[in-house]
């Protein structure tokens, strides 16, 4: 029996990720909440075994692992069974290929969307003594401007045209990707490739966001489509969203359609 603690937050797409590959691999763990909001993963004892005061961590045994790419990987080559990373090198530069549109743009940009729709509404809500503490907390100082500029500005500040422009790059290449190589992005089975991208593009869709992007990309749409009826996808990310989370996702993402869809034309146009 392995000895697996994953902290976690269940709307967050690195634990979500985790999860979904945790899920697939037939794993059992042991979930340790950290509050965001709350400011938990800056607690000293968290800290601890994660410096950067970021969710998720996976503990195994007494082993920490930290950041949710490499996590997923970790947890491939530990427990390899079914392989969810190709065995060519070749064919792992392209797995990972995924994992960079995710660490490199899209974790920004999700969290860019994610915080002009939503979360700026809860931080407004905030005491202002709790809402710096957010701010000064942060401990990455491209992450404070990144959050300022969010909380001040909402869809208009240029962090989320960033987002939306790594979106548009990722999705661009994806959709031929697709169509030579689908049903999967690597080929007949799902990998960590696709693992990587499902939060990512499960996030938009719940917002009412996605089809900003994926009108006129049929094969991003059936692959989508595919995720969903996925049963690690549903174990492991959707079935685990509150019906609370659900209604404010879809409550908040449409009141920001309209300037996202203006984003996104303004990126394919420059």
């Amino acid at each position: 029996m392995s000895n697996l603690v994953l902290y976690d937050f269940g709307n967050s797409v690195c634990c979500q990720k985790v999860r979904i590959t945790l899920v697939e691999k037939g794993l059992t763990w042991e979930a340790r909440r950290v509050d965001l909001f709350k400011t938990e993963q800056y607690d000293p004892n968290y800290l601890r075994l994660n410096p950067k005061g970021v969710v998720p961590t996976l503990v195994h045994g007494d082993t920490p692992v930290i950041e949710s790419t490499l996590i997923c990987e970790y947890i491939d080559e530990t427990f390899p069974d079914p392989p969810l990373m190709p065995k060519t090198p070749a064919e792992r530069a392209r797995m990972r290929l995924w994992s960079k549109f995710v660490d490199e743009g899209l974790f920004d940009g999700v969290t860019e969307l994610s915080f002009s729709a939503m979360f700026r509404e809860r931080m407004k809500n905030m005491s202002p003594e709790l809402r710096e503490k957010r701010f000064r907390n942060v401990g990455d100082p491209r992450r404070t401007d990144r959050f300022k500029s969010t909380y001040e500005h909402g869809v208009h500040s240029p962090f989320v045209l960033h987002g939306i422009a790594a979106y548009e790059r990722a999705f661009k290449l994806m959709e031929p990707t697709l169509a030579e190589r689908g049903p999967w992005l690597l080929g007949p089975t799902a990998t960590l490739a696709d693992i990587n991208m499902m939060p990512f593009v499960a996030r938009l869709s719940y917002l009412g966001l996605l089809e900003a992007w994926t009108a006129g990309r049929p094969r991003i749409n059936e692959w989508w489509a595919r995720v969903q009826e996925w049963p690690s996808f549903r174990r492991g990310l959707a079935d685990l969203i509150t019906e609370a989370e659900f209604a404010e996702m879809r409550t908040h993402g449409p009141k920001i359609r309209a300037d996202v869809e203006a984003l996104v034309a303004r990126v394919r146009a420059a």
